[in-house]
């Protein structure tokens, strides 16, 4: 009988390593084991806006002092977030701003940059049409609006402030419109008609076509501070009137609210804050394509 010898059986190459090449191999011979993907964490976009619910009363912070606390679109998404849909165990809504002041308006580098982003202006417009949701947001709230209001607050601060149904000043808060001096209408979130309705249209004329600085005193005169304390005392004075409000019936608290709204918006002809995101960016836009057609035929 004969016997077929048997294919001597050898191992497998080993494709990973570890394994020992020979000296006339070629480096790249054996496959080399592809490499672990590193995954990059991708940072979380930075809040600009802080809410805490403390009982009934829900405190909303704008939360970018190193800016300001100037309002970007992405400021206007969170303040949305919170503000756009009421919950109905809140009573009291407190709007606060960290740092030395509490608003210096519109963020002008994002503005700048969505006009070269879109020079028609479609960026300007939607920032407006959420400027105008947010301020609304805080005047048609079922629940009682307070701002609390400390250093400057200038322009779209003027105008959150004033969207509130209470607001209580520091002794050293400031409200400015400087729009006029900047080349802009008064045109953000329903702040004209507003403040024309809070204030009388003597006092709204002198104040936005001089530009100039209000303190705290003149503008508890104004109306549009109803009470101004020293910056410690901030809180406190918030407290007194969040207190008695948290322990109204909230049927009756929300129909008081609905009354008051309607009251205020029965005094105008029109509401015409719908036209301010138009105003804006078609301002804006004329404006930028001006300075392109100056830097394209600079004077001789």
């Amino acid at each position: 009988m004969s016997v077929t010898p048997r294919a001597p059986q050898y191992p497998p190459y080993a494709m990973q390593p570890p394994y020992i090449a020979h000296p006339s191999t070629p480096a790249d011979w054996y496959p080399r084991p592809a490499p672990e993907p590193v995954a990059v964490p991708v940072p979380a976009p930075a809040r600009t806006v802080r809410s805490e619910l403390r009982g009934a009363v829900l405190h909303v912070e704008l939360d970018s002092p190193e800016t300001g606390n100037a309002v970007t679109m992405a400021m206007l998404d969170e303040l949305l977030a919170v503000l756009a849909v009421p919950d109905p165990a809140v009573r009291v809504i407190v709007l606060s701003a960290a740092g030395r002041d509490f608003c210096l308006g519109g963020d002008r580098d994002e503005l700048l940059a969505g006009l070269d982003e879109d020079p028609t202006g479609g960026r300007i417009r939607t920032y407006g049409d959420k400027a105008r949701r947010v301020c609304d947001a805080l005047t048609n709230s079922p629940a009682v609006t307070v701002a609390r209001v400390q250093g400057r607050a200038t322009g779209a601060g003027f105008a959150l402030a004033l969207a509130c149904d209470l607001r209580v000043g520091a002794d050293n808060a400031v409200f400015r419109l400087p729009e006029l001096a900047l080349g802009l209408p008064v045109a953000w979130g329903g702040l004209l008609p507003r403040l024309l309705n809070e204030v009388g249209p003597a006092r709204v004329r002198e104040i936005i076509l001089t530009g100039r600085p209000v303190g705290a005193v003149e503008a508890r005169e104004l109306a549009i501070l109803q009470r101004v304390v020293a910056e410690e005392e901030l809180d406190g004075a918030v407290a007194e009137w969040a207190r008695p409000v948290t322990r109204r019936p909230e049927a009756a608290l929300r129909v008081t609210k609905t009354l008051l709204a309607s009251h205020a918006s029965a005094t105008r002809l029109a509401d015409a804050s719908v036209l301010d995101s138009e105003l804006m960016a078609s301002v804006l836009a004329a404006a930028h394509y001006a300075r392109g057609l100056a830097a394209q035929h600079p004077a001789d």
